[in-house]
């Protein structure tokens, strides 16, 4: 007699035998292939259509750049240009006769000149102020301006000494160049013997001198008399400068 499990074991040989040859090597099972999982290819971004009203690229522009260019613009042209102004300068002027009425003319456009006995740097007497004589008397001709401003101080006293700064003036004056003093300027005018009979105003101390040229004396702020334009003190420069303007302009 076979033990049990003698049987067990022959019964589980017998069966894995008869599974073998039923399924014999032409009915192995292969597995199926997976099958391919289809992957999404990305979708490309759509390119925008052109279009007229694209702005173009601005350039960016250094500012600094701008400033310069605009700093290269011509002046505007002024109502005096073409004009040339002589200021006949000494040692001793008053600051605020000389550049105040220079500023004014040079604003309005004119050609503004200093000259006087000698080329260089000459000092106001009542400021540390200075001004530079750019041509020496002897190296203008009275041609070379439409007019002549005399300020005042201690330089007309100083210039008249110079005969010919005072031959200068008197040939300019008579030639009927336009001849503007204020202050003691006129004393420059006195010393070149043109005012005899001409109308006109000075600084009060100054008015016996005035006088005895012959000038007819008058306390206005200014005296227009034909190329002749006078007045009394720095409170008088607007309208001194504003009438060696409106004759320039004749």
């Amino acid at each position: 007699m076979f033990s049990s499990k003698r049987l067990t074991i022959s019964a589980f040989m017998a069966l894995s035998l008869l599974l073998a040859i039923m399924i014999g090597p032409g009915c192995q099972t292969t597995p199926a292939p997976a099958e391919p999982v289809e992957t999404a290819e990305p979708t490309p971004e759509p390119t925008p259509e052109p279009t007229n009203d694209t702005e173009a690229p601005v350039e960016e522009t250094d500012p600094v750049d701008v400033a310069a260019e605009d700093l290269r613009m011509p002046p505007p042209q002024g109502a005096l240009s073409g004009k040339r102004v002589a200021f006949l300068v000494g040692e001793g002027f008053h600051d605020g006769e000389t550049f105040i009425p220079m500023a004014y003319l040079h604003n309005r456009g004119a050609d503004v000149r200093v000259i006087g006995v000698e080329t260089g740097v000459v000092t106001a007497y009542n400021s540390e102020i200075t001004v530079v004589v750019q041509h020496s008397i002897g190296d203008v001709s009275p041609d070379d301006f439409d007019a002549l401003v005399i300020p005042g101080g201690q330089s007309p006293d100083w210039l008249r000494q110079h005969e010919d700064v005072v031959a200068f003036a008197g040939t300019f004056f008579r030639a009927e160049g336009i001849t503007a003093a204020i202050c003691h300027g006129p004393q420059v005018l006195v010393a070149a013997g043109v005012l005899e009979g001409r109308e006109s105003t000075c600084f009060p101390n100054m008015k016996d001198e005035l006088v005895e040229a012959g000038a007819e004396y008058e306390d206005v702020p200014m005296k227009r008399d034909g190329n002749l334009i006078t007045s009394r003190n720095p409170d008088d420069i607007p309208v001194f400068s504003s009438a060696i303007e409106k004759a320039l302009l004749e």
